[in-house]
């Protein structure tokens, strides 16, 4: 089975009617959408019209800037921002004085998105992926169970041994804590057509995420394209919501 899903659903307008625009040519299976950014109202109430399937684009690496913003929400906020985009190994060090910050903006986060989309996330992901980062796992501050994005998938030779090895770990824990697929992609660079079918291909025998981003001009072209249409409508298009704690029996 194979999900493409879109991100930084409701981070601007064009970002929006973008994600909008590949989900109604069929292009897309699902989105991950960011709360209190701009255009996060106007998001929730096309995506619940259009009826597709949404997950929590946690943010921690930019700061929100919609007008509900408390104070006490932007302290904790810049906080946690400072942190990972100034330092070179946050996202794989954890630093404990900044748990009580994780905490209230994921808390905050997940009931923004309850408060847009009146329920739960379908999925949970991170924009730069930060929801894999030291503090969010070590803390256990994502339920278990829930429907969550891996670390990218690369073959030997790909990247350095410790790279790979930190990757292994992370697949691991998610693995026996939470519901993810077998492997996740993204589709850039979008060049390289023998490498995106190569990846489409798998979802024969695995269940494949690939991850996209429409507002990218050079994205939106080639997902809009006949060559992608092709190569998609080869394969079982799915979304989150079919994967289960005993995930279909590809092999």
């Amino acid at each position: 089975m194979l999900i493409i899903t879109a991100d930084d659903y409701g981070k601007t307008r064009h970002a929006t009617d973008s994600i909008l625009k590949c989900f109604s040519s069929k292009r897309i299976t699902s989105a991950s959408a960011m709360v209190f950014m701009e255009d996060s109202e106007r998001a929730a109430s096309l995506a619940m019209d259009a009826d597709l399937e949404i997950g929590l684009h946690l943010n921690f690496t930019e700061p929100f800037n919609a007008c509900n913003i408390t104070p006490k929400l932007r302290k904790h906020q810049n906080r946690v921002v400072s942190y990972l985009t100034k330092y070179k190994f946050g996202q794989v060090i954890y630093n404990p004085f900044l748990t009580d910050s994780f905490n209230i903006l994921f808390l905050a986060q997940q009931a923004e998105f309850i408060r847009l989309y009146s329920k739960q996330p379908d999925f949970i992901n991170g924009h730069h992926h930060m929801h894999l980062c030291a503090n969010m796992l070590a803390n256990k501050i994502i339920p278990k169970d829930t429907r969550l994005r891996g670390t990218f998938t690369f073959d030997p030779g790909e990247k350095n041994y410790f790279n790979l090895l930190y990757r292994r770990i992370l697949d691991i824990w998610i693995s026996r804590r939470f519901i993810s697929t077998d492997s996740f992609f993204s589709i850039a660079p979008n060049h390289n057509h023998e490498r995106i079918k190569s990846i489409i291909n798998r979802s024969a025998k695995e269940t494949v995420e690939i991850e996209v981003h429409p507002e990218n001009a050079k994205e939106i072209e080639f997902l809009l394209s006949d060559q992608y249409k092709n190569l998609i409508d080869s394969v079982h298009l799915g979304g989150f919501r079919h994967l289960s704690s005993k995930k279909l029996n590809y092999k």
